[in-house]
């Protein structure tokens, strides 16, 4: 049967991580591919406790939930926004299935086909496919290693009048940058000159390897509370499968995602969400962030440390100060999409660059994640992207 599917349909993409994922359930391949938290010191025992703590609170933790989501867990993250500087109310705040769903419900409330994005390049591929999935066209903005370059976001604000800027300005992923804080307040104070929202997607900020330095949130500099819509999860930090993220901002903005969610699934799991105020309540989260913090920067540095054998001029990268990638470019002949099956014949995977540019991929690029395999793992993961790496060097 030829299926009438809707035409937005036809932007529909599968996503490159989640199909390199599938080739990589080959047991003997070890893959630095998926944005993966380590599965090896997951908080098992405490997430155990928790989830016996909801039970033993009656039935009617079992019962439907609000849509804005579980009032104690709503009042925690208040609590670790105001940490943050940023300022919230419970009322501003709605608990989301991850920080996805955040991006495709504000999407939808804001996005008309036609309607125009800001974002890096590269970016975020899955809020490319978001985007795109309501009709917008996306517009790439230059960006350096302090983030948008200013003199081209007026510019392009200007001529193309969008309806918000989408940022991951902490660790982002692909490339693991940071922002400068001032760039972060010039994209703010062009946001205000020019009456267009900010997306700050902050999924990685807690996953910080040097203490001692300071990132201040785009949202924490929005005193007017107007501008910036912040959103984060709960699965880099605690466990992926919880599926608990949530979003605060403009109370009008907040509001509108709310009913938007109500069509959309009434409310995320609301025994999750017991389970995970539990957790915030009576684990040592802060404890467990800085092991986290401490075993990914060990494993970052092994793969650094491999790389830094490869001969000078051959690939370009720099150490991140967090999250959870490695951004790799090579010379302008490498393909890394072609490379990626030889790679996985060869027992390793990545994510080849090209699916998280807007719209002028560049093919030498390439993203490696190291929170995610054992030190030993990337150690014999790393022997064989090496040899690999260096193949179209001799050929």
């Amino acid at each position: 049967m030829n299926y009438p599917f809707a035409s937005q349909t036809k932007t529909y993409e599968s996503s490159a991580v989640r199909d390199i994922l599938k080739v990589t359930q080959q047991g003997h391949v070890i893959s630095f591919a998926g944005g993966l938290p380590a599965e090896d010191i997951f908080p098992i025992d405490e997430v155990k406790i928790a989830y016996e703590k909801v039970f033993a609170s009656g039935k009617s933790s079992l019962q439907y939930g609000l849509t804005e989501g579980y009032t104690p867990l709503r009042e925690a993250i208040q609590a670790k926004m105001a940490q943050k500087g940023i300022a919230s109310t419970p009322e501003n705040i709605l608990v989301t299935t991850g920080s996805q769903q955040v991006i495709d419900l504000f999407s939808r409330i804001m996005l008309s086909p036609g309607d125009i994005v800001f974002t890096e390049d590269p970016t975020y591929l899955s809020a490319l496919q978001v985007f795109r999935s309501y009709g917008a066209n996306v517009i790439a903005v230059s960006s350096d290693e302090h983030g948008m370059v200013p003199e081209d976001l007026e510019t392009k604000m200007n001529q193309y009048h969008p309806k918000f800027v989408y940022i991951i300005p902490t660790f982002s992923n692909p490339d693991g940058k940071v922002w400068s804080s001032g760039r972060r307040q010039k994209l703010l104070n062009l946001c205000y000159k020019y009456n267009v929202l900010v997306l700050e997607d902050d999924p990685y900020g807690d996953i910080q390897f040097h203490e001692e330095e300071h990132y201040p949130s785009v949202a924490a500099f929005d005193k007017q509370q107007s501008h910036v819509i912040y959103t984060s999860t709960f699965s880099k930090s605690v466990v992926p499968a919880l599926r608990t993220g949530w979003v605060t901002g403009p109370t009008e903005v907040v509001q509108m995602m709310t009913k938007a969610k109500q069509m959309n699934d009434l409310h995320s799991s609301s025994l999750d969400q017991q389970a995970l105020y539990y957790l915030l309540r009576d684990f040592n989260l802060d404890g467990h962030i800085k092991h986290i913090r401490n075993e990914y920067y060990y494993r970052m540095t092994i793969m650094r440390d491999y790389l830094n054998k490869l001969e000078p001029g051959l690939f370009t990268w720099k150490e991140p100060k967090g999250g959870m990638f490695l951004w790799v470019e090579g010379n302008e002949e490498l393909n890394t999409t072609r490379l990626l099956s030889q790679a996985v014949e060869k027992g390793v995977a990545f994510v080849p660059g090209a699916p998280f540019y807007v719209d002028q991929p560049k093919h030498n690029t390439f993203r490696l994640n190291f929170s995610h395999s054992a030190p030993e793992k990337i150690k014999l993961g790393m022997d064989r992207l090496v040899e690999v790496l260096l193949k179209p060097a001799v050929v």
